[in-house]
């Protein structure tokens, strides 16, 4: 039987696992650990719905901002025309193919009068929204025209197309990501309208309710 030295045991143990070979097998499954985290992500991700990602804005009063109005329209769009009455603001362009897919829908908002729509023409050139509204018609009671998407980034903006429905306190209530859809509109966006003229009225109500008290009280002496 031979007989080895503690030295030729670790030099049997160094030729197993030379210096340096766990730190490039390391580096070697890094890519694949990397992908494989990635792909986790991704199919955690596929059961959320991206229209409903956070606003850091729900809750808050539109950003203040002024734009002048697509080609070949009149009425521009600013902060001050989101005051006084429930609308929503819809973040289009006319590269934007989930916009081609939406806009049947807001064209029959705008034929039934269901509620304002605005129109936030993003990063366009102007012959084309002016183009494009032309040819598959114009819904929008305003437009702005955000060339440089400067307003976009300040309405938390993550690309196009979005919606947002904005009360009459100028208070954006809701926000939803992607094309609109009729189930979207049915289901939440109209309803929450509706709710929103409701507390709006209610509110008007009571505002005006202790001066028809007061005028009552002072006829009451006359």
């Amino acid at each position: 039987m031979e007989l080895r030295s503690p030295n030729s045991a670790r030099m049997s143990a160094g030729e197993l696992h030379p210096p340096g070979s766990l730190s490039r097998r390391m580096l070697v499954a890094l890519p694949a650990l990397s992908f494989a985290a990635l792909a986790t992500v991704f199919v955690l991700g596929l059961g959320h719905d991206p229209s409903k990602l956070p606003s850091t804005l729900i809750g808050k009063a539109v950003p203040k901002f002024g734009l002048p109005p697509v080609e070949g329209r009149t009425l521009g769009l600013s902060s001050e025309n989101l005051y006084g009455e429930v609308s929503l603001v819809n973040v289009f362009a006319s590269w934007c193919v989930a916009c081609r897919e939406e806009h049947p829908l807001f064209m029959e908002l705008a034929r039934n009068k269901t509620v304002p729509v605005h129109g936030l023409n993003y990063k366009d050139r102007p012959a084309d929204a002016a183009q494009w509204l032309n040819r598959m018609g114009d819904p929008y009671t305003r437009t702005g025209a955000d060339l440089s998407g400067r307003v976009a980034i300040d309405w938390g903006v993550y690309g196009v197309s979005e919606i947002f429905v904005v009360g009459a306190d100028g208070i954006i209530a809701y926000k939803h990501i992607g094309a609109i859809t009729n189930e979207a509109l049915s289901g939440t966006i109209l309803p929450l309208v509706e709710r929103l003229r409701q507390s709006q009225n209610a509110s008007t109500s009571r505002f005006d309710r202790p001066q028809s008290v007061l005028s009552s009280a002072t006829k009451g002496r006359d």
